[in-house]
């Protein structure tokens, strides 16, 4: 069973011949699999975000000059006409990179990553760039330390942009005081919502023993981080670049979580964020996030200490630490806890049927339909990793739809026994496979392989 859970639990879904090429050595195949920055080629036709943003910016400044006029209704089709297809193109090279990736380890890890420091493309200015976030500053990062991973993040603009730091400004700093004098309707302040994400969700965890006084400290020493090319009072910098807007900084010594701060500039956040990166608290909270995804949604508290030692030990080397949950006996049970979530599902899907997406609308309408809107969680907690969230009533019949549209969809070229040894292995029950050869066509039996409860959890 070991190739079966390297590659299904794992990776994202078995390939034909996949299982056979990870039986060898089950272990030593997912390990050639996170050394290096993974598939970096995958936004090699993608625009960058700077080139995106730097247009969404130009086009938000036509938009507001044509507002005054009252002859924006054209413009703002247009707006939106130029932005949108990005985040389409994005969510289809997504899509055909887990489809047909030599390395689906390395690819969950991205996904993993993206969701844990999510951003949504519901946000206007974010819409264009959040896959650019992903393929920038997670890919290139994903299998170096995390701190290395945190800073390229929290830089990033559609993280910026996500959580409006761009206009946070300290009170003391020379822009405040200067907005002051011009007698500026706008007030100047501090926005903690990037310093509070940080800690809640990218490193410490709820529980991680930060108090609202290190918040708005933190938010303090985060003022200034911004983005490039933006007008009014956070003009400056290249467009659509990070930039430190260092007259909004606000000046002086802060203390968090009981260590005071008294860089100067961007080095003060840096510092801040190194030191996250170094704490007890974010090693557990990571190391529980990692073994709720790949092992269960009540993860064994043996396997998410082992992980935490790991993290610790290697200063936060993020492949140590995935080395140790490979090693981990605990992470090889069987059987299959995880119920795929509907992204995990499409993807399993097209690899079993050795397909990808050649259209956006293709891969859209797939997520749209099964209530996982690529890069759009609720919130940016992003979105959730246990079955609870997925399993209703609502959510199975959709899953039951589209399952018989995969089969109408391919049932030309597959054998579905076939498919379903090649796509589970061992994991296929002789009750499946006895239901696949009584169906009453071809179509019918993909779409059961689709639904199998083996086919179902990883």
């Amino acid at each position: 069973m070991l190739a079966e859970i390297a590659a299904l639990r794992f990776g994202l879904g078995a390939r034909p011949g996949e299982l056979r090429e990870s039986a060898g050595d089950s272990r030593g195949w997912l390990r050639a699999q996170i050394r290096g920055p993974v598939n970096l080629a995958v936004a090699a036709d993608l625009a960058p975000s700077a080139q995106i943003l730097n247009a969404f910016l130009a086009a938000r400044e036509q938009r507001k000059q044509a507002k005054r006029s009252g002859n924006d209704a054209d413009l703002l089709t247009a707006f939106k006409e130029a932005y949108l297809p990005h985040y389409r193109a994005q969510v289809l090279v997504r899509a055909q990179s887990a489809a047909v990736t030599r390395r689906p380890f390395g690819e969950r890890l991205v996904h993993f990553w993206s969701n844990h420091f999510a951003v949504s493309a519901d946000k206007g200015l974010v819409t264009g760039i959040a896959g650019a976030l992903e393929n920038e500053a997670i890919r290139p990062h994903v299998c170096g330390h995390f701190a290395d991973l945190l800073f390229a993040v929290e830089k990033h603009p559609a993280m910026i942009g996500f959580l409006d730091n761009q206009a946070s400004v300290g009170p003391a700093s020379p822009a405040a005081r200067c907005m002051s004098r011009r007698d500026d309707k706008r007030e100047p302040g501090i926005n903690e919502n990037l310093a509070r994400e940080i800690m809640e969700l990218h490193t410490l965890g709820v529980n991680g023993g930060y108090s609202q006084a290190d918040v708005t400290s933190f938010a303090k020493v985060l003022t200034g981080w911004s983005i490039g090319g933006m007008h009014g009072h956070v003009r400056g910098g290249d467009p659509g670049r990070f930039y430190f807007r260092d007259n909004a900084h606000e000046p002086g010594s802060q203390t968090v979580l009981g260590r005071g701060f008294s860089q100067a500039g961007i080095e003060q956040g840096e510092a801040v964020l190194r030191s996250l990166a170094q704490h007890p608290s974010t090693a557990h909270f990571l190391a529980d996030k990692l073994a709720r995804h790949f092992v269960a949604d009540d993860p064994p508290p043996a396997l998410v200490d082992h992980l935490a030692h790991a993290y610790r030990q290697s200063d936060g080397h993020l492949p140590a630490v995935y080395d140790a949950l490979i090693d981990d006996d605990l992470a090889w049970a069987t059987p299959a806890q995880k119920y795929k979530t509907p992204q995990e599902l499409v993807f399993s899907t097209l690899r079993a049927f050795d397909v990808q997406p050649r259209e956006p609308q293709e891969a859209l309408h797939s997520f749209d339909f099964l209530g996982q809107r690529q890069y759009t969680p609720g919130s940016p907690a992003g979105w959730p990793d246990t079955a609870r969230s997925w399993d209703g009533s609502d959510a199975l019949m959709h899953r039951v739809l589209w399952a018989a549209r995969m089969g109408e969809r391919f049932e030309t070229g597959h054998d579905p026994v076939t498919l379903c040894r090649e796509a589970l292995g061992h994991y296929a029950r002789p009750e499946t496979i006895t239901a696949l050869q009584r169906a009453a066509s071809g179509s019918q039996a993909l779409a059961l392989l689709i639904m199998s409860p083996e086919f179902q959890r990883r």
